[in-house]
C-alpha cells in the first residue's frame, strides 16, 4: 500500500469511522438524557434525576470527543481530497455552512446552558435546554447527511465545463433529496438505539456491582433504555427497508454487490443467508438462501426482477465509459469489493437485530419486578452497546464502500477526486499521525468513562431554586457547573 489513493482513503476510512462511533452515541443520548429530565419534572421521583445527571455527564465526554474527532473531517478535503473538494465545494459549501452557523451553535449555546443553568434557571426551561440541544444535533444530522446523499444521489446541480466543478441550481433539491428521506430517519433511529444500548449496558453493570438500595433505579434506567432499543430497532428495520429500495432505484450496483448477484435475476431473486464463494468472490460453491427475499427487499414484490453484477458492469461501461485513472480498480471496473459489501451488509442487519432482541430479553427477565438473576446476563448487557455501535459502522462502511468507484455516484471517481500534489511519503506521516493521536484519546475516552461509570450515580441532592430574580447580587453570581 504504497499509492497516494490508496493511503489517503485508509486515512479517510480511520478518521471517519473514528469519529462516528460518538454521533450516534450522541444523538441518542441528547434524547434520553432530556426524557429523563422530563420524567423527574413530571413525577419528581428521586432516581431520575440522579440517572438524569449521571448519564448527563457520560454525555458530554463523548460530545466532546465527538467536536474533536469531528474537526479532522474538515482538513481531510483539503489534505488529500483536494480535487474531490473542488468539484463539490458549490454544493457542498451551503449545507456545511448552514451546518455549522445554525446547528452547531445551536447545541453548544444551549448546552452551556443546560451545564452552568441548574441553579439558574427555571426548572422547565433547564430542561428544555437539552431537548434543544437534542434538536441541534437532529438539524446537524440533516444537512451533513443531505451533504453525503447528493454523492450518493446527485440533484439539484449542473456540470459547468469551464470550471470543471458541479454547481449548485436547486438547494431544496439538496435538501430534499430522495437518498436523503431515507437515509436520515434511519440513521436517527439506529443512533436513538445506541444510545439506548449505552445506558442499557452501564445500568446493567451497575444493577449487578451497586448496594441494593440503589437497584431499583438502575432496573428502571436499563427497563427504559430497553423498551427505546425495541422499539428504535422496528424504526430501523422499517426505515431500512424504504432505504434499500431507494438504493436499488438510484445505485442498483450496490444492491448486487449486497448480496453478490452476478447474474440478473428476472424473477423470485433468493436472499442469502450465509456464501461460500470463490476467493475473487465472483462465483459461489455453496450458498443457505431464502427464496424470492431480495426481490422483497430490492423492489417491495417478490416476483420482480433484480439486476446483476455483470448486466450492470455492461451498462456503466456505454454509459460512463473506462475509467482509466483509476489505480484501485481495473480500467472500466464499476463493480465494489464484493467481499466487504456482502459482509457488512449482514454484519449491518444481524448487529441490528441482536441489539433489538436483547432489549426485548432484558423487558422479559425484569417483568413484574422480576430481578435478572442469569449468569449471561450482565455480559449480554455489556455487550449490547458495542454491539450497537458496531451495526452503526458497518453499516456505513457498506454504505461509502458500495458506492465504490465513484465518489460522486456517476460523476468523479474516488481516483479522481485525490489530490494530485501530495506525496504518499506526506499521506503516510498524516497518516500515522492521526491514528497515534486517536489511540491517545481512545485511552483517555475509555479512562473518564470507566472513572465515572465505576463511581455511578451521586446521591441525590434536590438543585437549588432559581433566585436570580429577587436580587442583583443573586443576578450578578457566576454560573457554576453542574457536577
Amino acid at each position: 500500500m504504497d499509492s497516494v489513493l490508496d493511503l489517503a482513503r485508509w486515512q479517510f476510512g480511520i478518521t471517519t469511522v473514528y469519529h462516528f462511533f460518538f454521533v450516534p452515541l450522541t444523538i441518542g443520548l441528547s434524547l434520553l438524557v432530556a426524557i429523563m429530565e422530563t420524567i423527574w419534572l413530571r413525577t419528581r421521583k428521586q432516581e431520575w434525576l440522579r440517572l438524569t445527571k449521571f448519564f448527563g455527564k457520560l454525555f458530554l465526554i463523548n460530545i466532546a470527543m465527538g467536536v474533536v474527532t469531528g474537526i479532522v473531517q474538515e482538513f481531510q478535503f483539503g489534505m488529500n481530497w483536494s480535487d474531490y473538494s473542488r468539484f463539490v465545494g458549490d454544493i457542498f459549501g451551503a449545507p456545511l455552512a448552514v451546518e455549522a452557523l445554525l446547528a452547531f451553535f445551536l447545541e453548544s449555546t444551549f448546552l452551556g446552558l443546560w451545564i452552568f443553568g441548574w441553579d439558574k434557571l427555571p426548572r422547565s426551561l433547564h430542561a428544555g435546554c437539552m431537548w434543544i440541544v437534542h434538536i441541534g444535533t437532529l438539524a446537524s444530522s440533516w444537512f451533513i447527511l443531505a451533504a453525503n446523499s447528493w454523492m450518493q444521489h446527485p440533484v439539484g446541480y449542473h456540470f459547468d465545463k469551464a470550471t470543471g466543478r458541479a454547481e449548485l441550481d436547486d438547494f431544496w433539491a439538496v435538501m430534499f433529496n430522495k437518498v436523503q428521506l431515507g437515509t436520515f430517519p434511519h440513521v436517527i433511529l439506529a443512533a436513538y438505539m445506541t444510545g439506548a444500548a449505552f445506558i442499557l449496558g452501564i445500568s446493567a453493570v451497575l444493577y449487578v456491582k451497586k448496594a441494593e438500595a440503589d437497584r431499583s433505579m438502575y432496573r428502571g434506567g436499563m427497563r427504559f433504555a430497553a423498551w427505546v432499543m425495541v422499539v428504535a430497532g422496528i424504526g430501523v428495520g422499517i426505515s431500512g427497508d424504504v432505504q434499500g429500495k431507494i438504493m436499488t432505484d438510484v445505485q442498483p450496483m450496490k444492491m448486487a454487490a449486497a448480496e453478490a448477484l452476478w447474474d440478473t435475476s428476472d424473477t423470485c431473486a433468493p436472499f442469502s443467508i450465509l456464501t461460500i464463494g470463490t476467493r475473487d468472490g465472483k462465483h459461489k460453491k455453496w450458498a443457505l438462501e431464502v427464496p424470492c427475499v431480495l426481490s422483497f427487499l430490492a423492489t417491495g414484490h417478490t416476483d420482480q426482477r433484480v439486476q446483476g453484477i455483470y448486466n450492470l458492469q455492461k451498462e456503466y461501461r456505454e454509459r460512463y465509459g473506462a475509467d482509466t485513472s483509476s489505480t484501485t480498480f481495473s480500467s472500466g471496473d464499476y463493480t465494489p469489493i464484493i467481499p466487504i459489501t456482502y459482509w457488512s451488509f449482514r454484519w449491518m442487519m444481524g448487529l441490528g437485530v441482536v441489539g433489538a432482541l436483547v432489549g426485548l430479553g432484558l423487558l422479559w427477565l425484569t417483568r413484574k419486578n422480576k430481578a435478572p438473576t442469569a449468569r449471561w446476563f450482565a455480559v449480554v448487557a455489556i455487550a449490547s452497546p458495542v454491539m450497537v455501535l458496531l451495526g452503526n459502522s458497518v453499516g456505513w462502511i457498506f454504505t461509502e464502500m458500495g458506492r465504490q468507484p465513484w465518489v460522486v455516484f456517476g460523476l468523479l471517481t474516488t481516483s479522481q477526486g485525490v489530490s494530485p500534489g501530495v506525496s504518499a511519503a506526506e499521506v503516510w506521516i498524516s497518516l500515522v499521525g492521526f491514528t497515534l493521536v486517536y489511540l491517545v484519546l481512545a485511552v483517555v475516552e475509555v479512562g473518564l468513562l470507566v472513572r465515572f461509570v465505576k463511581k455511578g450515580a451521586d446521591p441525590f441532592v434536590e438543585p437549588p431554586t432559581p433566585k436570580w430574580r429577587e436580587s442583583d447580587e443573586d443576578r450578578d453570581k457566576p454560573l457554576t457547573f453542574a457536577y
